[in-house]
């Protein structure tokens, strides 16, 4: 699209006029036809000026610029001499080649039309080209996500299951998730609950990651603090017809990924299947999963396509466990000898079927209509032997209009996502991870409803405001069925409680220039949050806790764009934030192995600066994120203003490489997080860390790809997160969970179209 821009730009100073058809299989009609309010524009003598995105001027060819501009001029005075005013039609220039990186097509938007719709974002919003993390190793969400701005990624003992936070989301939650809205290709992948599995994610095989940040994922209909992170699947178009990869490393780590994509007159498909196993670093931290994800598109015509999505899993992971500090520090490889004896893991069967259909019958409007089915099992001997049967589904009914108001270029989103999800759960004594007697069974019941609507209105060629609004309500029901009628459970536990709550938003950006030197822009929302607990929450300790529902108030403010830096560049993403949470969902250890229960903190306040920057200078490149925070409690009777545990007040990552040669790259790396509070009477604390590391890779030619790194080179002893309990009382606790020691891995790719 820019590059046809460009030409078409170029051709209309010389008073001609490019039409290109495009062939019904190759529709260049993703959401960059989709309903959108103009980007900001700084304007200059009343007049606007012309955009000028870093991203899309990446995106452009040397070759398309030189013949735009060759075409400009070679017409200009042809068209003179004539002295024609009216447009001269060109003739027709047919589209040949059916793959292309960045195809976009009705449900399937390109990186391009991604990181334009940031523009219009008024708050954090990133876009993670699967390019920017292919060229090392990717075995979980940290890997893929570590240059995110704002995005907190910890992973337990190497393993795929992640401590996954933005803005203290789910602060707590070392297992699971909480705090987020999970999306492939824009359909919701969270339980009915809210909650969410990482072994059904797999970041490989994703054409790019968006990340939401608050209260910026509200025209998704998220209104959780942490916002939404949305992976969004390649297609027969943009995908290579074959692609194989195969990464191994210390520890026993080993992954292959084979995928492939077809595209045909009104069909495309992509498929990708991958292996993911390893020894560990850690006793007793063997992982052994496979996926299977695929999808299928049909373009009905230009106007309607729809495309159906299959996820499969099979994962088994074992738990080493959480250890002392003075265990990490003679032996980080320890297991704790409770995950031993109880043979301690977490075995899931995932499948999942959905389904995303669009109907664009026009330049102005676009609807758009979600549903999936999932079913998972979960064998997962802990502190007892947890047996569940999880049957969810979900729908989305989204309907866009870009309609102008009072001759206003804007873009108006409606949306409603009823979600419905029954739980059976078992649960018997932990005989050597095998089942004993029963303790408990139960139904879990969920359902979660989320009505939104946000309006993008550009007042201003530089000015753009947006105004939004959720409604949360939710029903979270537990059918006791099984009371021993023993002392630790003497009566039913079963119960039935409702949640609801309305979710505003306000937002505004402005453009200060947009040129060929820099693109700037301003922005600033206010927005609240509504979570409902999950049963995580409700029911996942020993006996049932009903807490209410989480509410906050967000205010943030900041700044992205690039700008000329000497003979290279320089990009920016800013952003500064403050949130008051009221019943703050806080998860805390008990003296029970594996077990936890959830309370509610009255007040507690969230402050913090997101940042993320990079840039070129000829040969290096160069990245950094960071992210500075302080949450604490509000006034709380018992612990005041002090900081909340659990969480690094400061995190950082930097990234600096030299291309060697066109087909060569070197680089260096750093990891830094300050030290931890376990406990909330901060008694114990996790050490501060530095790791470092270094790779070196290259393309040698189109087809083939590679890789080594080394990481943690220093050997560097640490936790990578930690448990959190009421109050160590000073004393050594078991709730540090020990980062990979000093690893070496290599990763090599073929591909061809």
């Amino acid at each position: 699209m820019f590059q046809r821009s460009v030409l078409s730009a170029a051709l209309a100073a010389a008073g001609l006029t490019l039409s290109i058809p495009l062939p019904a299989h190759a529709c260049d009609c993703g959401m960059d036809d989709e309903p959108a309010p103009a980007k900001p524009v700084a304007t200059q003598a009343g007049k606007a000026r012309p955009t000028s995105s870093a991203s899309a001027v990446a995106g452009a060819s040397a070759t398309t610029m030189a013949l735009a501009a060759t075409a400009a001029s070679q017409a200009a005075p042809a068209a003179a001499a004539q002295g024609a005013s009216p447009a001269a039609q060109l003739g027709r220039v047919e589209v040949t080649s059916r793959r292309d990186k960045d195809k976009s097509t009705l449900t399937q938007p390109d990186v391009r039309t991604a990181r334009d719709r940031i523009q219009t974002t008024p708050g954090g919003v990133s876009v993670m080209d699967a390019d920017s993390y292919r060229d090392a190793r990717v075995a979980n969400l940290a890997d893929a996500l570590a240059f995110a701005p704002g995005v907190l990624a910890q992973p337990r003992f190497g393993a795929e299951e992640t401590r996954l936070s933005i803005r203290g989301s789910g602060l707590q939650r070392t297992f699971h998730g909480r705090g987020l809205k999970l999306m492939q290709d824009g359909v919701p992948m969270n339980l009915a609950d809210g909650g969410f599995d990482f072994q059904a994610i797999d970041a490989l095989s994703a054409r790019y990651i968006e990340v939401w940040r608050g209260a910026n994922a509200l025209q998704y209909g998220a209104a959780t603090l942490g916002g939404a992170i949305n992976f969004v699947s390649p297609n027969g178009f943009n995908s290579d017809a074959f692609n194989a990869r195969q990464e191994l490393g210390s520890f026993g780590y080993r992954r292959t990924l084979v995928s492939g994509g077809y595209a045909g007159e009104q069909f495309d498909a992509y498929v990708a299947a991958n292996q993911f196993a390893q020894d560990g670093f850690r006793r007793h931290a063997v992982q052994d999963t496979r996926r299977l994800f695929a999808n299928l598109g049909w373009m009905v015509d230009r106007t309607l396509e729809t495309r159906f999505y299959i996820g499969w899993a099979d994962s088994d992971s074992e738990l080493p466990g959480s250890i002392t500090k003075a265990q990490l520090n003679a032996d980080p490889r320890a297991a704790n000898p409770a995950n031993i004896t109880g043979d301690q893991k977490r075995d899931i069967r995932w499948t999942r079927v959905s389904n995303k259909t669009v109907w664009a019958p026009d330049a102005r409007q676009r609807m758009e209509v979600f549903w999936s089915a999932s079913d998972k099992n979960l064998f997962h001997p802990i502190f007892q032997v947890i047996d569940q049967k999880n049957r969810d589904a979900t729908a989305e009914l989204r309907y866009v209009n870009s309609a102008p108001v009072f001759g206003l270029p804007q873009r108006a989103t409606l949306g409603y996502n009823p979600a419905r999800g029954t739980t059976d759960e078992d649960r018997w004594v932990n005989v050597g991870g095998q089942r004993g007697a029963r303790t408990n069974a139960s139904r879990q019941i969920a359902r979660t409803d989320v009505l939104y609507a946000e309006s993008q209105l550009s007042v201003l060629p530089a000015l753009q405001i947006s105004a939004g609004l959720a409604r949360v309500s939710a029903r979270r029901q537990l059918e006791d069925r099984f009371i021993a009628g023993t002392p630790a459970d003497p009566v039913s536990e079963s119960f039935n409680v409702r949640y609801s709550g309305t979710v505003p938003k306000l937002g505004a950006i402005y453009a200060l220039g947009s040129d060929a030197k820099a693109d700037i822009q301003l922005f600033g929302n206010w927005s609240a949050s509504y979570e409902p607990p999950s049963f995580g929450e409700l029911a996942g300790g020993l006996r049932p806790v009903i807490t209410r529902a989480q509410r906050g108030k967000t205010l943030e403010v900041g700044t992205r764009g690039s700008a000329a830096l000497g003979s290279g560049t320089l990009q920016w993403d800013v952003a500064a934030y403050e949130a008051r949470i009221t019943d703050e969902l806080l998860q805390i250890a008990t003296n029970v192995v594996g077990a936890s229960i959830t309370v509610n903190a009255p007040r507690t306040l969230r402050r913090g600066l997101e940042l993320g920057v990079g840039g070129q200078h000829g040969a290096l490149d160069w990245r950094a994120v960071a992210t500075l925070s302080r949450n604490t409690f509000d006034g709380d009777p018992a612990y005041g203003n002090r900081p909340l545990p659990g969480l690094p007040e400061r995190t950082a990552r930097v990234e600096a490489g030299w291309r060697l040669s066109p087909a060569l790259r070197l680089s260096a790396n750093a990891q830094h997080a300050s030290g931890q509070a376990v406990d909330f009477a901060r008694s114990w604390f996790a050490d501060a860390y530095t790791v470092y590391g270094l790779r070196v890779g290259g393309e040698p030619n189109k087809h083939w790809k590679w890789f080594i790194e080394g990481r943690n080179l220093a050997n560097t002893k640490y936790a990578s997160t930690t448990g959190v309990v009421r109050d160590a009382a000073g004393r050594d606790t078991a709730q540090f969970l020990p980062g990979d020691g000093r690893a070496v891995y290599a990763g090599i790719e073929f591909k061809f179209n």
